[in-house]
């Protein structure tokens, strides 16, 4: 079989195939056999239909057609064995098919082209000697305080109040009912439809903007108890649950009992009690130790960031477009499964009218996944940087403990874990050889827009809970008040 090569863009090669004079024949006759032993013609037996009746029949056509199939596919198939090619997807038809047909003579040579794609090639440029500026993350003391007063809230002892009216940071107990009412231009006389969801008795609400829809909260306050309220407020749109979203409403409030937090002080005791810490200080420390270490983690990650794509600037990839897809296939089903984690339904949010969209926009994404991982690779072989067997071992001994009650491949996890830590020491090899310019954090953000391949499902994510967020957010916050009370 003559093959001919041809290097093509996008990381294909070109084969121009001719096929011998007797392999065209040999596959005609073998299509014209296995038709006559299977074709119902009426009149004839299975296998006793004579050949030019049987070519009268089903047409000369259809069975150079039948027989053309089985050439191309087999002479790719010999084709990429001859030359060695590993390829990647499926190999696609260059050759107009139906001048294919019209040229296919049995026993005469038959001359196609197709393409298939392969590995591409990555062109490194300078890789060491790189410089790039990184934000630096600086430890904020703050962060200990938040937590601490964090603690403090979630301990506190609610005390019941008399004598005054409902302020925020109090914990009400009220009952509520409320009812959507109609906004401007439907009709005012209808009668108010009640809210699924939206009643509760006995129900404990810290006075927090936050731990309900936007106004109700601060129409309650100054209340005093016994005293009943309507609050007029307006669903955010969007909103979970989207029969609802931006409706106005009214919330009929009946102010039962009020109780204040008494905070416990921050001292040894305390810190025993939340957790196993001898004292304050030592919890205090231990706080600390965290919070610097998570902003020396977030430093190393904004350089490695930078690093990889300060790296993009000096290679050059011509991807394949079969494996841009694989990997846009790979993003969405970690998108898939993340948002199912949450218990959304993936088959209401990946409709076959977003699909499509959801890929083009990931494209950009997975095309700079693949450089920089292609890039890695390439600088690993080039620098022979490898991982001993040793580390993958310990390494997976360490999640295998962590995930003991887990059903995990093992050798699936082997795979991972050698792969995750060759990329961290290509990463740290190029770090090392780097200059890298700490600034400010922030100085280096830009204004992000979220896409809807990360952010499928986030205004749902985002409220309280997807199918009653009234009652669920009340038996939350009331879960929540009891334990505290209860403390």
């Amino acid at each position: 079989m003559k093959v001919t090569q041809e290097k093509l863009p996008a990381s294909q090669i070109g084969l121009e195939i001719e096929i011998t004079p007797e392999k065209t024949k040999e596959t005609y006759e073998k299509v014209v056999k296995n038709l006559a032993s299977t074709a119902n013609i009426p009149g004839f037996r299975k296998g006793k239909v004579p050949r030019q009746i049987l070519l009268q029949r089903l047409g000369v056509t259809r069975i150079k057609a039948a027989a053309l199939e089985e050439v191309i596919q087999d002479g790719i198939e010999q084709a990429l064995l001859q030359e060695k090619i590993q390829v990647l997807g499926q190999p696609q038809l260059r050759s107009p098919y139906e001048e294919l047909i019209n040229n296919y003579e049995p026993g005469k040579p038959l001359i196609f082209s197709a393409a298939v794609d392969v590995e591409p090639e990555a062109h490194l440029g300078e890789y060491t000697g790189l410089r790039f500026q990184a934000e630096e993350i600086k430890y904020n003391p703050e962060q200990v305080d938040k937590v601490l007063e964090k603690e403090r809230q979630e301990m506190a002892t609610l005390i019941p109040v008399e004598g005054r009216a409902v302020q925020i940071g109090d914990v009400a107990v009220v009952d509520f009912k409320g009812v959507l009412v109609k906004g401007e231009g439907e009709d005012e006389t209808a009668e108010p439809e009640p809210i699924p969801g939206g009643e509760a008795t006995d129900f404990q609400l810290e006075m927090q903007e936050d731990k309900f829809i936007p106004g109700f909260v601060t129409g309650i306050v100054g209340m005093n108890p016994g005293e009943t309220r309507e609050i007029t407020t307006r669903f955010p749109d969007p909103y979970v649950n989207e029969d609802l979203a931006g409706k106005p409403a009214v919330f009929t409030v009946t102010l039962k009992e009020l109780k204040e937090k008494e905070l416990p002080e921050l001292n040894d005791d305390f810190a025993q009690e939340v957790g196993d810490y001898d004292s304050f200080d030592e919890w205090r420390r231990s706080l600390e130790e965290r919070f610097q270490k998570e902003a020396q983690q977030k430093t190393k990650s904004n350089q490695q960031e930078a690093l990889l794509a300060e790296l993009l600037k000096h290679i050059e990839i011509d991807l394949p477009e079969t494996m841009i897809q694989q990997e846009v296939n790979e993003m969405l089903t970690q998108t898939a499964m993340r948002l199912s984690q949450q218990g959304l339904d993936v088959r209401k949010l990946f409709t076959q009218d977003v699909i499509p969209q959801l890929r083009e926009r990931s494209r950009g994404e997975a095309v700079e996944r693949l450089k920089r991982s292609l890039a890695l690779q390439e600088i690993g072989k080039r620098e022979s940087i490898q991982v001993s067997a040793d580390e993958i071992e310990a390494r997976v001994k360490e999640l295998m403990e962590q995930y003991s009650n887990t059903d995990v491949d093992k050798e699936r996890l082997r795979e991972v874990v050698e792969n995750e830590l060759l990329t961290e020491k290509i990463i740290d090899w190029l770090l090392e050889r780097s200059t890298i310019e700490l600034v400010p954090e922030g100085s280096l953000s830009t204004t992000e827009t979220e896409t809807e391949e990360v952010t499928v499902g986030e205004p749902v994510a985002a409220t309280e809970t997807p199918e009653q967020p009234l009652v669920e957010s009340a038996e939350t916050s009331s879960q929540d008040t009891e334990s505290t009370q209860g403390q």
